[in-house]
């Protein structure tokens, strides 16, 4: 019941201005904001520069008008930019806080220059490590503090003395400070 039948309107927040409220009436797909659905609308508007903040909410009719959102991405086909609102939140009179609307700011790459670069950072180290944590692995790591090795197994069990020699296989030290 994330989906909802009621009518959804949205309105985008630029540096020059905004859009005014716009029903979101012609998506993609053939039936609209259904539970785990992406759906993709064309919004003509007049190109509002960097956008800031949008304001999507419904109006509450119709049976199972409450609505989960997750996300909104807008595409500014003039700069190729992707904006992204974070919302992950009920837009429902019985859940939640009770509100049909929010406000959500943006939270994308294009406030946060870096942001690409360090998640094309994440992705090279975990494709070099993530062999580390393949079934059947045995992880061991040497607390300083108390002087000896944690060993997690891939039964699940933790000793805390932590064997060097591992019968289950590859025995993988990290360091904890």
């Amino acid at each position: 019941n994330a989906g909802t039948e009621a009518d959804v309107y949205i309105s985008v927040y630029g540096e020059r201005g905004d859009t005014g409220s716009r029903q979101l009436l012609r998506s993609q797909k053939v039936k609209k904001f259904l539970k785990g659905q992406t759906d993709v609308f064309a919004v003509e508007a007049v190109h509002l520069g960097h956008l800031c903040k949008i304001v999507i909410g419904h109006n509450g009719l119709g049976p199972g008008n409450g609505w989960f959102l997750d996300k909104v991405i807008i595409k500014d086909p003039v700069t190729d930019l992707d904006y992204t609102f974070l919302c992950h939140r009920w837009l429902d009179q019985g859940q939640d806080d009770g509100k049909i609307a929010r406000e959500l700011t943006v939270t994308d790459a294009s406030m946060f220059p870096g942001r690409q670069e360090l998640e094309l950072k994440r992705q090279e180290t975990w494709a070099a490590e993530k062999w580390k944590f393949q079934e059947g692995n045995t992880l061991q790591f040497y607390n300083r503090l108390i002087h000896g090795f944690i060993c997690l197994s891939p039964d699940s069990t933790v000793d805390a003395l932590g064997d060097k020699k591992n019968k289950y296989g590859k025995v993988l030290f990290m360091w904890m400070y």
